[in-house]
């Protein structure tokens, strides 16, 4: 496996949380087409339930991080606390600018 430096972490997890978002949603309205439901109602509901999904996949699983957390938080190591909290807040935009492409795309409206 590669070395990766701290910023290509970052934007591998922004970019993966953003793939997640828009991949989910668009297969997922792909079945709604097929059912017969609107695809946009189906879209948006979509977006709003796999926001959390998907930035649990993309920072690789909650158990790794909340091990980092803890070793962080009671070992002293301020700095892997630091680096998680940047992990979290790249998967958190990426899933808010996936979002906002959706809502761009099923006409702005959030409801």
């Amino acid at each position: 496996m590669p070395v990766e430096t701290f910023e290509q972490k970052v934007l591998l997890i922004f970019f993966t949380a953003l793939g997640i978002m828009l991949g989910a949603v668009l297969i997922g309205s792909l079945a709604a087409v097929l059912v017969r439901e609107p695809s946009l109602t189906v879209m948006l509901k979509l977006a709003r339930d796999i926001k959390i999904w998907a930035i649990a996949a993309a920072i690789g699983g909650t158990f790794s991080t909340f091990e980092i957390l803890e070793s962080g938080l009671f070992n002293g190591e301020v700095r892997a606390v630091v680096k998680q909290i940047f992990y979290i807040l790249s998967a958190l935009a990426g899933t808010q600018a996936g979002y906002y492409l959706i809502l761009a795309i099923c006409g702005g409206s959030s409801e």
